[in-house]
Formats: C-alpha cells, sequence, structure tokens
C-alpha cells in the first residue's frame, strides 16, 4: 500500500518537473514569436509612416514632427502626377518636357489596403494607444542643412504585458549594442529613412 502512495507520488513529481522544465524552456521561444508578431504590426505602421513624410517633404520641401499635419497630408493631400518626355529640340537628348496631367489623393495613391485608417497611423500597435515618437528638423552634414525625421517606438511600450523579465533583457541586450531598445525609421543624427529593423 505505502509502495503504491510512493510510486503515485513520485510518478506525479516527475510530471510535474518535466510539466516545469517544458514551460520554462518554451517560454522564450513564445515570448520571441511574439515579439516577432507584434514587431511586424509596428513596422508596418512605421513604414508607413516614412512613406508620408517622404511624400510630404516632396511636397513641402521639409518633414513634420507633428501627427496631426502628417495625417491631415494623408487625407487631404495631392500628388502631381507628372509626365516626363524628351524636349523635341534637344540634339543631345539631355533636357526633358515635364507636364502635370493631374493630381491623385495621399491617401488613394499610397495606402490603398483595406482597412487603413490614417487617423490610426499615430498609435503604436499593441500599446494601449501609445503614440510613436516623431521628430522632424535639420542637420548640419558636409555644411550643408539636411532635412531629417525620426519615428520611435521603444519595446517597453508594444512588449508591456509580456513577461517583464524577458523584456528588460531585450531592452538591456539592445543597450548594450549602444541601440535604440525599439523600433524605429529615420534618424535625428544621420541623414538616413532606413529602420533599424532593415
Amino acid at each position: 500500500m505505502i509502495q503504491n502512495i510512493v510510486k503515485v507520488v513520485l510518478g506525479a513529481l516527475v510530471i510535474f518537473l518535466a510539466y516545469t522544465l517544458y514551460t520554462n524552456i518554451m517560454k522564450p521561444v513564445k515570448f520571441n514569436e511574439e515579439v516577432d508578431r507584434r514587431s511586424k504590426e509596428v513596422v508596418q505602421n512605421l513604414k508607413d509612416i516614412r512613406a508620408a513624410e517622404l511624400t510630404f517633404r516632396s511636397i513641402h520641401s521639409r518633414y513634420t514632427g507633428d501627427f496631426d499635419t502628417l495625417i491631415q497630408f494623408i487625407k487631404e493631400g495631392k500628388i502631381a502626377i507628372v509626365k516626363v518626355v524628351p524636349d523635341p529640340t534637344d540634339t543631345t537628348f539631355t533636357r526633358s518636357i515635364r507636364d502635370t496631367l493631374g493630381y491623385i489623393g495621399v491617401m488613394d495613391s499610397l495606402y490603398k489596403r483595406p482597412g487603413f485608417d490614417a487617423a490610426k497611423i499615430k498609435y503604436i500597435p499593441f500599446s494601449d494607444n501609445k503614440i510613436f515618437s516623431l521628430k522632424a528638423g535639420k542637420i548640419e552634414k558636409g555644411g550643408v542643412k539636411v532635412n531629417v525625421f525620426e519615428a520611435r517606438a521603444p519595446y517597453s511600450a508594444f512588449l508591456y504585458d509580456l513577461d517583464p523579465q524577458l523584456v528588460t533583457n531585450l531592452i538591456a541586450s539592445k543597450k548594450e549594442l549602444d541601440k535604440f531598445p525599439g523600433l524605429k525609421v529615420g534618424s535625428m543624427e544621420e541623414v538616413s529613412t532606413d529602420g533599424n529593423w532593415e
């Protein structure tokens, strides 16, 4: 009788230890899968912000650090449809004639995918409505003032409800490499419109 009780207790202990070992092994794996899943959505928003900023700059010769201005531009802005043809009077074939055929809305041109809502572009996905940090300005490079912008989403914003220790470890690993602990596009220190995920 006692042997059977000991066997049952040992069996239960083995099952408990196996389950604990499995969950400890799978915790970082599931964490990384969730980070990847969330990062894809954050990156999509950052790409949308970059597309809007680049288009805004092509029209206004500067970037904007204000989401209200950017959202209004996405909703109401127009892009010229230009036809470029060689100048028939130019025998060197180096000149061209630019003819504006009309205009198309920024929304219709850049954001045709279903479900896109310009008003939501400023919100970091999975963050409980935290807003991307958006800055714009000029920096000097080689004696020339250059327009720059930067949009950021820290890990602490869109991973806030995941395992706190794993989030802390991820942030610390980025800081050790002197990198931004999150996702960002553009830079206020360099002339770049790249994302740090690229």
